[in-house]
């Protein structure tokens, strides 16, 4: 479609309606996925059975980086997270897997600065403002997760949050609203269209149809928000360079929120460093506010929660926002901890720069190799 058609008031009226479509079809199969589990594994306590074989946190956070290199989509892995949880995946397995699923979500941007591969001193550039998100997750996992195992602290920092919200009166704990009404009046009717087949086969359908639902919805929601707010991205993103690291973390999160991705965010990002518009100490900033913004997508979906649980679903939300949000504030605060991932990103830079081979080894070995010899070996 040419640029102009694009920025038609008609054009931009069909992004918006597609937009609100998409969200509301996103909401709905969040609620399905959580129904179908239900019905399939008769109920909280056949789930929890299920994932019994994942007890074990590092196969949650290997199958939450893998689930979301291969998707390419952080929301799309979080948002199917939340429906688990709803159905009665514990919430600690779900912890490590939102973990993983910061991982993984960066494989976009590391990508997107091969195309600067023929460029040494630009993709060198690109390489370290792309890696420079990969070594602050694992950063934050390294030292979050212990804390989590040893102390349970999302867990529980979570579950005060979400029971001091619900306290105020700020979610409707009994889906009595009009937005609930509107969300389950959905999820009601997907589930109508299965109600003549057996509860088990019923469930399956619905985990199946509510999944890939869940991958439609974020694929055009995602679309219909670059279409609309972009443009306005790219310009804030600019209009923020060098006004310091808080304005770049704000700028980040806010461009997130806008275009409902981190991969869109850190993508715009790298281009602009690999040739040389922004350095990669006013790069990470904004990274790390991405990595924020992601969070607002879970959140969303979860509202889609009503009934028994849905106060386990609002939790994990909280859970992956509570996660990031301390990330940023503890390692971004304390000046050692801040320079690891500058540090780790300039060496892989400079090694892929000089050894094309080592930049595709990094990417096929953090994004896959590592996850998939941990889950063998913790299996």
């Amino acid at each position: 479609m040419a640029p102009e058609a694009r920025t038609s008031g008609w054009y931009r009226i069909l992004s918006w309606l597609v937009l609100a479509a998409a969200l509301y079809a996103l909401l709905v199969a969040v609620g399905v996925v959580g129904k179908g589990f239900r019905l399939a594994f008769g109920g909280a306590e056949g789930v929890g059975a299920l994932f019994e074989f994942a007890t074990n946190p590092f196969i949650g956070l290997v199958l939450g980086i893998l689930a979301t290199a291969l998707i390419q989509s952080s929301s799309t892995v979080t948002s199917i997270i939340v429906g688990l949880v709803a159905g009665g995946m514990p919430i600690a397995m779900a912890i490590p897997m939102v973990m993983g699923a910061n991982v993984g979500t960066t494989v976009t941007n590391t990508l997107v600065s091969f195309g600067h591969l023929k460029r040494p001193a630009e993709f060198r550039k690109a390489f370290a403002a792309a890696t420079v998100h990969d070594f602050f997750n694992l950063l934050s996992i390294a030292i979050f997760l212990p804390l989590e195992l040893a102390f349970g602290l999302l867990e529980k920092m979570s579950g005060a949050v979400g029971h001091a919200v619900e306290s105020i009166g700020t979610v409707d704990a009994g889906g009595k609203g009009v937005f609930n009404t509107v969300i389950g009046a959905g999820t009601e009717f997907v589930e109508s269209l299965t109600a003549p087949l057996p509860d088990v086969w019923a469930g399956s359908v619905l985990i199946v149809g509510g999944i890939a639902l869940i991958l439609v919805s974020i694929l055009y929601l995602g679309n219909a928000l670059k279409t609309v707010f972009v443009g306005r991205a790219r310009r804030i993103l600019q209009a923020a360079v060098a006004r310091g690291p808080v304005t770049g973390i704000c700028s980040g999160t806010l461009v997130t929120v806008l275009v409902q991705s981190s991969s869109t965010t850190t993508s715009i990002i790298v281009p602009l460093a690999g040739s040389g518009v922004i350095g990669l100490r006013h790069a990470y900033p904004f990274t790390l506010g991405a990595n924020i913004g992601t969070t607002v997508t879970a959140l969303l979906a979860a509202t889609a929660i009503v009934g028994p649980t849905h106060a386990v679903a609002h939790q994990i939300a909280i859970a992956h926002f509570l996660y990031n949000l301390l990330g940023v504030a503890v390692i971004y605060s304390i000046p050692w901890l801040r320079e690891i991932p500058i540090a780790g990103a300039e060496w892989i830079a400079r090694l892929g720069s000089e050894r094309k081979w080592a930049a595709m080894a990094y990417i096929l070995s953090v994004f896959f190799g590592i996850p998939g010899a941990l889950v063998y070996v913790t299996a």
